[in-house]
Parts: structure tokens; C-alpha cells; sequence
């Protein structure tokens, strides 16, 4: 059993994290929960019981029984919490974006080794079904060489919010922090990256629509989100020398909590969509399939963090992972747009 507190009450835990992490009493017992501004009547809601919730953040610091620290509150206070949660021996788990420089997670990864505690990102998009399927069909071989991968994030929101924002409240850093992610999971670090931002509704506020191309000598992923798109475009498409799948639909996990529906709900994130995937096999014989979707479960980061801090298996997203993603988003930022950098 691993004790949990939570720095931060907002969305971010009561939407993304709670409600897995307490589904796995077997493995985790949340101890605490830090909240600067409390809220007596959203802590008397009958999932918190048992949970001690404090406005002091030394509490959960100076507990030895507490070794694991999730993080869930703003951008710009990431690096401040997570370095203190370090110092105090605590392993830690940080929302997204996990700092806001580069510079920042260096130190944080350095000081991790240093004292032999565990410091990650919370990638939750690497368990979305349809990332899930689009992988497994990858890893299957059916496509041959990977040509060509594009992922999207879109919306219809014509209406911007009319406050100047952060580059933290954009849609790259936002959204693009975990597109960007499934791609560097599947394929690793790129020799180039192409980035084209855009603020298409309010021009003072941050992007609210990006693409960027990630090269990988024959091979380029891309990744696109924009607000102003009525007609969704498929989720995931992918082309290899053998053949291609698509994927439209996205991952429910996320609409099911923002109606209140719970992972212990017996019909949450039902997926009925199935990818299309055409190929031609060693033979040269045609085929195409309907895969269905592969199940997804933002929960599978904590059992991964489990099996890291109690079975010693390596973190589900590597340093070289969490830093690379962090440059790409950085720099996108020190340069006109568009453009197109090399990485060392």
C-alpha cells in the first residue's frame, strides 16, 4: 500500500485523478489532500471521506508514512511543490504541463536521482482507447514501414475567452503537451520539428490552433488541434508500405467524468468504435479489418507508478521522453511562427 496526499483540489484531481487513484484501495490509500482554500462542503462529498484535508502543506511534508505526492495545481507552481516534495523524500507526480521550462525538470530529475526518489509527469493521454488501438495495430507489423502518422484534437469553440492568457493556457501547452507525448511514445525523439501556431479567435490570447511535424528521416508525425473545426477529422491516421488504419473517434473517458459518470460506473467509457485498418500481407493478398477499440484507463498511470516504486520496473514515460517534450514546447515559443527547428 502506498500513501498518496494531493497538493491541489481543483479539476485537475477531482476530474483526472481521484477518481481512479481511489478505485485502486488496494495499492493506494489517499492520506491527505492540500487545498489553500477550502471548501468544507465539497469535502463532506462521499468519495473524500476518510481523507484528512489540511491548508498547511507542511502537514503532508512532515509525514514519513506519506510517499507519494501528486501535484495538481497551476503551471507556474509546479516546479516549487514538486522540488519541495523532493527535498522532504516524498516520490512525486506532476499534472501537465510538468514544468514550465526545461531547465526546471532538469533540475527536478537531477535531484530525483540524487536522493533515489521517483519524479514523472502525469501522461494520463497514454492510456486514451484510441491511442491504445492505433498503437497496437503500429506494433503489430500490418502497416509495414510507418510513412506517415497524424493525430488531431479539435473543437468547435468560436467563442474565446476575451482575457489575455498565458502561453500556459494555450492549446499547445494544453493539448498539445499530450498529442505530442503519444507520438514521442511510438516513435522517440525527432531530428527536426516544424511548428506553425496561430491565435485565430482573440489575437492578444495564446494559440488556440497549432500543427507541428515531427521528422524522423522517411517518417513524419503530426500533430493538429484546432478550436475552430466543425467537421471532426479522424482522431488518428496512419500510413505504412503495407497499408493504413484510421481511427475517428476519441478516447470517452473524458466525457463520461465531465457528466459525472465514474470508473466504477459498469457502462463508463464505453467504446463501440472500431478502427478501419486495410493492408496487404506478405503474399500480396488484401485485407481490411474493423479492430475494436482497445480500453482505455487514465488509472493505468498509478498502477504503472506502482509497479515502479514497488516492483522496480521502469517508468512508463522515460526522462529523455518528459524532457524532449518539454523542449519541443518550449521553443516553439522562442521563434517566429512558422518554423522549424533541429534538435540536437
Amino acid at each position: 500500500m502506498i500513501n498518496n496526499a494531493f497538493i491541489g483540489f481543483g479539476k485537475s484531481a477531482t476530474r483526472y485523478h481521484l477518481p481512479y487513484v481511489l478505485k485502486r484501495k488496494d495499492k493506494f490509500n489517499v492520506r491527505y489532500i492540500f487545498d489553500k482554500t477550502r471548501n468544507p462542503e465539497k469535502e463532506m462529498l462521499a468519495p473524500y471521506q476518510g481523507i484528512q484535508f489540511t491548508d498547511s502543506v507542511e502537514t503532508i511534508l512532515k509525514d514519513p508514512q506519506v510517499t507519494l505526492v501528486t501535484i495538481c495545481t497551476p503551471p507556474d507552481s509546479h516546479f516549487y511543490y514538486a522540488k519541495l516534495c523532493l527535498e522532504h523524500g516524498k516520490n512525486v507526480l506532476v499534472e501537465k504541463p510538468f514544468t514550465t521550462t526545461l531547465e526546471e525538470a532538469k533540475i527536478l530529475f537531477a535531484l530525483a536521482r540524487k536522493k533515489g526518489l521517483l519524479v514523472t509527469p502525469y501522461q494520463n493521454r497514454r492510456f486514451d482507447s484510441c491511442f491504445l488501438t492505433i498503437k497496437q495495430v503500429i506494433e503489430s507489423g500490418k502497416l509495414g514501414k510507418i510513412i506517415e502518422a497524424e493525430s488531431h484534437f479539435d473543437y468547435f469553440r468560436p467563442e474565446a475567452d476575451p482575457q489575455p492568457g498565458s502561453a500556459f493556457e494555450g492549446a499547445f501547452y494544453g493539448l498539445g503537451v499530450h498529442t505530442l507525448d503519444q507520438m514521442l511514445a511510438l516513435f522517440g525523439r525527432p531530428q527536426q520539428v516544424f511548428y506553425h501556431l496561430r491565435h485565430l479567435r482573440q489575437p492578444d490570447n495564446p494559440d488556440d490552433t497549432y500543427e507541428a511535424q515531427l521528422f524522423y528521416g522517411d517518417l513524419k508525425a503530426i500533430i493538429k488541434t484546432s478550436h475552430l473545426v466543425k467537421v471532426p477529422c479522424p482522431r488518428f491516421v496512419v500510413h505504412g508500405s503495407k497499408g493504413s488504419v484510421v481511427r475517428y473517434h476519441i478516447d470517452q473517458q473524458e466525457t463520461c467524468l465531465k457528466n459525472g459518470i465514474m470508473p466504477d460506473h459498469p457502462d463508463f467509457a464505453a467504446d463501440q468504435q472500431c478502427a478501419l485498418l486495410e493492408y496487404i500481407d506478405d503474399e500480396g493478398q488484401s485485407h481490411t479489418e474493423h479492430l475494436p477499440a482497445v480500453k482505455g484507463d487514465y488509472g493505468r498511470v498509478y498502477d504503472a507508478i506502482y509497479a515502479t516504486l514497488k516492483q522496480g520496473a521502469a517508468n512508463y514515460v522515460s526522462e529523455q521522453e518528459a524532457l524532449t517534450n518539454l523542449e519541443i514546447l518550449e521553443r516553439a515559443f522562442h521563434q517566429p511562427s512558422p518554423s522549424i527547428i533541429s534538435l540536437s
